[in-house]
C-alpha cells in the first residue's frame, strides 16, 4: 500500500481559500488515482474530488464544484485540494485516499490506503 501524508488543515475565514497536500510513499505514485473525503462531526465521511493517475480526469462532489480544484504533481509524489470560497459547512477532516483505479471513485467506491487526515474548520 501507499502510506498518505494530508497538510495544510487551519482555520480560516467564511470566503477564504486554502490549500491541501497529500504526500505519498511507499509505492509508484503515478500507478494510482488519488481522491479526498471527508467527515464532518456526527456525519459519515463523504466523497469530496478525485483525480486519474495522469490528471487527465477529474471528479468532484456537487457541494464542491466549482470552488475546488483538486491536482497532482506526480513528480513530487503529491496531490493537492484547492479549496476557495470556503463555507462553515466545509468544516470537516480531510483525508486523502489512494487507489489503483480511477473507476473505483466514479463508482462511488474507496480506496484502500487513507492518511491521518486534517482539520479545516471555517468560520463563519
Amino acid at each position: 500500500q501507499v502510506q498518505l501524508v494530508e497538510s495544510g488543515g487551519g482555520l480560516v475565514q467564511a470566503g477564504g481559500s486554502l490549500r491541501l497536500s497529500c504526500a505519498a510513499s511507499g509505492r509508484t505514485f503515478s500507478n494510482y488515482a488519488m481522491g479526498w473525503f471527508r467527515q464532518a462531526p456526527g456525519k459519515e465521511r463523504e466523497f469530496v474530488a478525485a483525480i486519474s493517475w495522469s490528471g487527465g480526469r477529474t471528479y468532484y462532489a456537487d457541494s464542491v464544484k466549482g470552488r475546488f480544484t483538486i491536482s497532482r504533481d506526480n513528480a513530487k509524489n503529491t496531490v493537492y485540494l484547492q479549496m476557495n470560497s470556503l463555507k462553515p459547512e466545509d468544516t470537516a477532516v480531510y483525508y486523502c485516499n489512494a487507489d489503483r483505479s480511477t473507476g473505483t471513485y466514479a463508482s462511488g467506491g474507496v480506496g484502500v490506503s487513507w492518511g491521518q487526515g486534517t482539520q479545516v474548520t471555517v468560520s463563519s
